[in-house]
């Protein structure tokens, strides 16, 4: 009698399993909306798509799409909305998108309170009781914040070390630079990291100082990156799982099912590759460690040739930085800032993170051994360098299919873009510089006619180029809606037209977060359009950005977010 039912209950159990299985690979019909597929080069609508088993099996006729779905299947009713392909991330950091959510929130309206030291200070104090402030305390040790912004703040220049020193003189203060390529400290973080007056500037950075000499707590590029890391290295497995778990909640809300860790270091790589090891990715992320701190995780297992996934995770290539920020006054160009930075004279232009024999080198590395390379150049002079650095490594080790990749560009000239051209580099671009900085690049950073021209997208296409347009995040929050708008209407916060004559149109600013985003991954098989037997990568809108009036593009909602048939976020 115990036999017999013990046979039963293997039976049972092996029919609810049954049941089970066949209930997950049962078809999804999504119709009665604007139906986006992204394929072609002019939109193109379906009236249905079916999912099954995570993949994209029918785009077409809802009546073919209740055959092809089968007698068992679930519908879903758009009632008008829009679907298209998911997001693919075209620049972005994505672990630091996690970090940077734990930390006090300093950012200039309208994304945070940031708008002059008063705020910095009450929101710092503030933070230091909350949740996220005292765990952030406890496990690092310092008080943390980001986003600041100089140019949107009310005194219009860094606050310094003894502005800092009103939260607190015992506990080490940092505040990143909404740029991420500056920081400030307070005085007790100075006495920690060992600055003072003796100490040297660091290759590629500058410690800003008072007149006696001494450091005033204002960080350039190498020398907060120097402080920075050495924070973030004290970072254990609980907290990298929580900035790994916020990154992805971040990124999958906005639609993003494909993110980028897009200058990973050897502390962030261990916490990536453990998460993947886990299973604790619900998106995918690609990483490209920072080729400058060695190689090593390139042989680890995470990256292949093939650009295939390990539990959702994979490392692309690798990344390379040749200046700094221009928001910041670090990017590196040609001619004069329009406004010199703090404490700067003569013709400034910002300045190089290393020689051009340096960045060739490393350049000829990742072509040797055909790794996809990105690299960070925001000013022309360091995209001279940058393209110098490939046309002499393609000679030398050229290799077909390398999708070069040069991120931000953003005073790239005219007469550079046939040299992109003609290597087959694919430019990164950050139009949303136009909505942030716009006003600042205007008035500060460049003048007219340098600022009108920042991220030419339009000139860009018209070459040839396949290119993205990215947030950078955390330098602006992972948010498509405002990458979307910037990237068409080219509009600053104070109403301004940046460069009228480089908006593109919403189709084509959607095919450079979709299908031509998914060419820079290498995963255009997979990825970018509504396709049979593409994955089941999709997002849910409550307008269609090519219906309603480009201004209000930043208006428009995520609503779903469907990773292979799954819904991951849901408004």
């Amino acid at each position: 009698m115990k036999h017999l039912h013990q046979k039963s209950l293997i039976l049972s159990f092996l029919l609810l399993l049954a049941c089970w299985s066949y209930g997950q690979n049962n078809a999804t019909v999504y119709y009665n909306g604007d139906i986006i597929t992204m394929e072609g080069n002019k939109p193109t609508y379906a009236e249905a798509v079916v999912t099954k088993e995570g993949k994209i099996v029918f785009v077409g006729a809802k009546a073919m799409a209740m055959k092809q779905a089968g007698p068992k299947h679930s519908m879903i009713d758009l009632k008008g909305k829009t679907l298209l392909p998911a997001f693919l991330d075209g620049h972005g950091h994505f672990y630091n998108v996690g970090f940077t959510a734990s930390c006090a929130n300093l950012l200039p309206p309208p994304d945070g309170p940031g708008q002059n030291y008063a705020s910095i200070i009450s929101e710092l104090n503030r933070y230091k009781s909350t949740e996220d402030g005292k765990l952030m305390i406890e496990k690092f040790g310092w008080i943390i914040g980001n986003g600041y912004d100089d140019s949107q703040l009310k005194e219009k220049v860094h606050p310094k070390a003894i502005d800092l020193d009103k939260v607190s003189t015992e506990l080490p203060i940092m505040i990143v630079h909404q740029s991420g390529h500056l920081a400030v400290i307070n005085s007790k973080a100075l006495e920690l990291v060992g600055f003072d007056q003796n100490t040297k500037d660091p290759d590629g950075g500058t410690i800003r100082r008072n007149k006696d000499g001494t450091p005033n707590g204002v960080l350039e590029e190498n020398a907060a990156f120097g402080v920075l890391f050495k924070v973030l290295a004290k970072s254990d497995a609980e907290m990298a799982d929580r900035f790994i778990q916020k990154g992805q909640e971040e990124y999958a809300k906005k639609g993003y099912l494909t993110a980028q860790d897009g200058r990973t270091t050897v502390e962030q790589m261990a916490a990536l590759k453990s998460a993947a090891d886990r299973g604790k990715f619900y998106i995918d992320v690609v990483s490209y460690p920072d080729v400058t701190l060695g190689t090593k995780s390139m042989e680890d297992g995470y990256y292949s040739a093939d650009h295939t996934y390990k539990n959702r995770y994979r490392i692309g290539g690798v990344k390379l930085t040749l200046d700094g920020s221009p928001q910041g006054k670090t990017a590196w160009l040609t001619k004069c800032y329009h406004v010199n930075p703090e404490g700067r004279k003569g013709c400034y232009t910002g300045y190089a993170v290393m020689s051009d024999e340096k960045a060739a080198d490393y350049v000829d590395l990742a072509f040797k051994n055909k790794w996809q390379i990105m690299c960070h150049t925001n000013g022309d002079a360091a995209i001279d360098q940058y393209l110098k650095a490939v046309e002499s490594a393609e000679k030398n080790f050229g290799y077909d299919d390398h999708r070069t990749i040069i991120i931000h560009a953003q005073t790239l000239r005219k007469d550079q873009i046939p040299v992109l051209a003609k290597l087959n580099i694919l430019p990164s671009l950050f139009p949303m510089h136009t909505y942030y900085w716009g006003d600042w690049h205007l008035q500060s950073v460049l003048g007219k006619p340098r600022a009108d021209y920042i991220s030419p997208c339009r000139d860009a296409i018209d070459a040839g180029l396949t290119i993205t347009s990215h947030h950078d995040a955390p330098v602006t929050f992972p948010n498509s809606m405002r990458v979307l708008d910037a990237t068409v209407n080219r509009v600053t916060r104070s109403g301004k037209i940046l460069g009228p004559d480089q908006r593109i149109t919403p189709y084509e600013a959607l095919k450079s977060m979709t299908s031509w985003a998914a060419y820079q991954f290498f995963e255009e098989k997979s990825k970018g359009t509504l396709t049979v037997g593409k994955l089941a990568d999709l997002v849910i809108l409550d307008k269609n950005p090519l219906k309603i009036k480009p201004l209000n593009i930043h208006k428009i909602n995520v609503l779903e977010s469907i990773k292979e048939g799954k819904t991951v976020f849901k408004k």
